[in-house]
């Protein structure tokens, strides 16, 4: 969420933004109105705190003196105060948590660079890389390539699971696996700690890394115990330094991180968001950096290299879009993503999406750097960016490394960590 000074001293660069997302200033203005009377509880609190120790004092007098009358109506007093006190403080919390909720509704500021768009269509291209294949065969699909190569069960997944569960099978799941393993070796040759977080959070958590009003309708929760499965390991490595001070020396902290995420990717979809698309469980390596605000634009653009190295290793066509203000959410003040050329779609479609998120989720989860233990250090900033969702990445694998009959060719970085195999052979049973 946004820095509660902003509403009060800069005010006017939250409306700004708000008139460059399309968005009314409605909500702005009641932050801006339930933190005044935040304040102003908080003053007459203290005034009657005041009140309250002056007259507190003139008991003993009056009991030294003997007026016990005075003494009685002194501690009438006293008390009277304590419960006005007592119900000021109620609404000054209550006032303070209106606030807050509020105020972690209002997005991100967006950066000077975000072009303006309703949707995203207003995406604008930054950069295209490789050559779109072309093929002496007409290209199958990867929902074809999957069932003829027996490589993918989604009947017996759903039997047992639900629609958008799938069982990965023979040559198709050992390149998944490949995938995993060179994505990370990649990184952590560029010096980024490999992390392996919990694939579970509490809400308290998870409401600092994420709008849930915005997020929670595609997320999976475990009762009774009160915790969500999660969505990208994004959230567990941003959270893990939750109300923590981060040593400055120890900056940037940069980690790769890989897990099992968890979506209900509720809505309707095209054709090409069948097979293993967009599916309710996949694998996905995340970068993740935390930094100090002044280094964190510089590192915004070192996440997008590390992605177009990565992704230009494999010889994968795609092209890099800039994200509209239309199609940008609540947290990220810019995002790139990576959308990779299917040809059984005829478009580009997504496959990284890499976001500079300034202080947003750290002023939620307060996370901040210096001195730990000295108060009121400096918030850092926290930066994300897919390296590979495994099961889109899969499909851009296959739908342009196709064969006429049907096998894939496998990229050369991927084939160490295949034994050296060259091609993906049907699964042999099905």
């Amino acid at each position: 969420m946004l820095d509660i000074n902003l509403f009060r001293e800069h005010a006017d660069m939250i409306r700004a933004d708000h008139d460059k997302r399309g968005l009314p200033h409605d909500r702005i203005e009641e932050v801006i109105a339930l933190d005044q009377t935040w304040r102003n509880h908080l003053h007459e609190t203290d005034q009657l705190r005041r009140e309250k120790n002056e007259a507190a004092r003139g008991i003993g007098a009056a009991k030294k003196s003997g007026n016990q009358e005075e003494a009685q109506r002194i501690l009438a007093q006293v008390a009277d105060l304590g419960q006005r006190i007592s119900d000021l403080e109620s609404m000054t919390n209550e006032a303070m948590s209106a606030r807050d909720r509020l105020r972690m509704s209002i997005p991100n500021i967006l950066h000077s660079d975000v072009p303006k768009g309703e949707d995203e269509s207003g995406n604008t291209v930054h950069a295209v890389h490789g050559t779109k294949p072309s093929f002496a065969f007409e290209p199958r699909t990867h929902n074809a390539l999957i069932e003829m190569n027996k490589w993918v069960d989604l009947k017996r997944a759903a039997k047992i699971t639900g629609s958008r569960f799938y069982f990965l099978k023979g040559d198709l799941a050992r390149l998944e696996f490949a995938l995993q393993q060179y994505a990370v070796d990649f990184l952590r040759q560029r010096e980024y700690t490999f992390v392996q977080p919990p694939v579970m959070m509490n809400r308290a958590a998870y409401e600092g890394v994420t709008d849930l009003g915005d997020f929670e309708t595609v997320m999976y929760g475990v009762e009774p115990d009160a915790y969500y499965m999660i969505a990208t390991s994004e959230h567990p490595l941003t959270a893990m330094f939750m109300d923590e001070t981060i040593p400055e020396e120890t900056l940037p902290l940069r980690m790769v991180g890989v897990s099992q995420c968890f979506r209900r990717e509720v809505g309707s979809h095209g054709q090409s968001d069948m097979g293993i698309w967009r599916v309710h469980q996949f694998t996905k390596i995340e970068q993740i950096i935390i930094a100090r605000p002044e280094d964190s634009w510089a590192l915004h653009e070192e996440l997008l290299q590390n992605c177009t190295d990565l992704w230009d290793s494999l010889g994968i066509h795609y092209e890099i879009v800039n994200i509209c203000t239309g199609d940008m959410g609540t947290v990220a003040a810019k995002k790139y993503d990576l959308e990779a050329w299917i040809p059984g779609a005829n478009q580009y479609k997504e496959i990284v999406s890499c976001s500079n998120c300034t202080d947003y989720q750290a002023n939620r989860l307060s996370i901040r750097y210096g001195q730990p233990g000295h108060p009121n250090q400096p918030i850092v900033h926290t930066l994300n960016s897919t390296a590979v969702a495994t099961s889109r990445a899969l499909v851009a694998i296959m739908e342009q490394y196709q064969l006429e009959d049907g096998r894939i060719a496998v990229p050369e970085v991927l084939q160490p960590h295949m034994g050296g195999q060259t091609v993906l052979e049907p699964c042999n049973w099905g």
